[in-house]
């Protein structure tokens, strides 16, 4: 039985709702890096790095693969970048609103009589 597609991308929601999952999506960006090269960046232990990376790896969100004695992860299609990119704008436009209702209630406070 297949789920309907909302609970399809709630779960693809789900399972990007980790720091150091996006982290790693973030550094796999240019192109595949090796596992070392991921730990060298991210401030977890190897086990945990590991077990997010086989989470996104489960959701298809990487593939991995081997390059000689290294084992190599990459985005599993570029659409990810895609919603990074996504998810980048829609975060500077929730700040940027709310930046300016900062400014605003800053701005009327300090036309208010003080008492």
């Amino acid at each position: 039985m297949s789920v309907p597609l909302y609970q399809a991308k709630a779960e693809m929601f789900r399972t990007l709702g980790h720091p150091v999952r996006i982290r790693i999506l973030e550094l796999l960006q240019p192109g595949p890096q090796p596992v070392r090269d991921l730990l060298a960046e991210i401030d977890v232990e190897s086990s945990n790095l590991s077990q997010q990376l086989a989470v996104l790896r489960r959701a298809g969100i990487v593939v991995s693969f081997r390059d000689g004695g290294a084992v190599m992860y990459a985005l599993s299609t570029p659409a990810v970048l895609d919603l990074l990119a996504a998810g980048r704008r829609i975060l500077g436009e929730i700040l940027t609103d709310r930046d300016r209702l900062l400014a605003e209630l800053q701005d009327r406070t300090r036309s208010l009589p003080q008492p």
